[in-house]
């Protein structure tokens, strides 16, 4: 049976941290738990091992509240131990030991050692990439294999997007998204979903078209760019004459020099700079006053102070929450 978080809650003092968070993790399978700094993802691993104490709401294993079980009775393995310093507590061995072959070992056997429910606190920061995919494998092996429940908490997506199956997103103290690492990257429902799994293009526009247009048409507050965007649910609109923010990822912003029909959003813009990125590199550019940014694997004769059209794919444009 699934691990049930319903209507959780936590506060210190007058401050909440936490409210009504709710989401369920399932037998083999890895959710993560995204979320910036001090958003609570400690706050609720810590409910769930029994350290700290709710405010309400419940948490529920195999149809048993753990709220009232004894921490020590719940058998939930929390690593890396919160008394221990990341890499040492995590993993076995001496901290000079620096064999990955003895890293991941150590690991593996902490994990074969927990119970049903394993939580993870960010334990794969201080770890090299290689070594870091290794533990990922591991961990989802773990899950699938022995049908574990394990919880990732980490404020990076790109590990997140590697390791887990499924990501339940925290912001402003409650649980605001949950999907596939895909489609949490995909379709972000909200300014705070969009900045947490990698940002870039955000930009605040106005709608001009009506509430039954197929593609919803937009007047961009920077640049006055009428910009067409992917068909929405109509309670997302907004008010007509209201402005909202609009995203389109780095990677979905195309470059051109030739024309193009109107309905692909293309815009004049100059490259005002070129940033190298190992594998890709990022190009940013002024369209008018309206900052965009692109990635592209190769850069070939573009220089800064160069001119070029640029493509936003209308189905490629969310319009997102606030």
């Amino acid at each position: 049976m699934p691990l049930e978080i319903k209507g959780l809650s936590k506060r210190y003092g007058n401050n909440w941290v936490l409210r009504d968070v709710e989401f369920t993790a399932s037998e083999g399978r890895v959710l993560g738990l995204l979320g910036g700094t001090a958003s609570g993802k400690t706050t609720i691993l810590n409910l769930i091992t029994g350290r700290t104490r709710s405010n309400g709401g419940s948490i529920a294993l195999d149809g048993n509240d753990l709220l009232t079980t004894r921490p020590r009775e719940r058998e939930i393995a929390l690593l890396p131990e919160p008394e221990r310093p990341p890499v040492i507590g995590l993993f076995a061995g001496s901290p000079r030991e620096s064999s990955g072959e003895a890293v991941l070992k150590g690991f593996e056997e902490k994990l074969a050692k927990a119970g049903k429910l394993v939580l993870l606190d960010d334990p794969f920061s201080h770890l090299d990439p290689e070594l870091r995919s290794h533990s990922f494998e591991q961990v989802k092996r773990t899950a699938r294999q022995r049908e574990r429940i394990v919880i990732f908490a980490t404020a990076d997506y790109d590990q997140l997007a590697e390791a887990a199956d499924d990501i339940a997103v925290l912001a402003g103290d409650r649980i605001v998204q949950v999907g596939t690492p895909q489609e949490i990257y995909e379709e972000p429902d909200s300014i705070a979903v969009a900045e947490l799994t990698g940002g870039g293009n955000l930009f605040e526009a106005r709608r001009l078209s009506k509430n039954d247009a197929e593609l919803p048409e937009f007047h961009t507050i920077d640049g006055g760019h009428r910009v067409f965007a992917a068909p929405t649910e109509k309670s997302r609109l907004g008010s007509i004459h209201q402005n909202v923010t609009l995203c389109i990822r780095p990677e979905q912003v195309t470059m051109s020099m030739g024309a193009s029909f109107p309905e692909d959003n293309l815009l004049r813009a100059v490259v005002t700079g070129i940033h190298f990125r190992g594998a890709t590199s990022l190009i940013e550019f002024d369209a008018a006053g309206l900052k965009l940014e692109t990635r592209a694997f190769k850069v070939v004769g573009l220089n800064v102070g160069d001119e070029c059209m640029l493509g936003l794919p209308p189905h490629r444009i969310k319009i997102l929450r606030y």
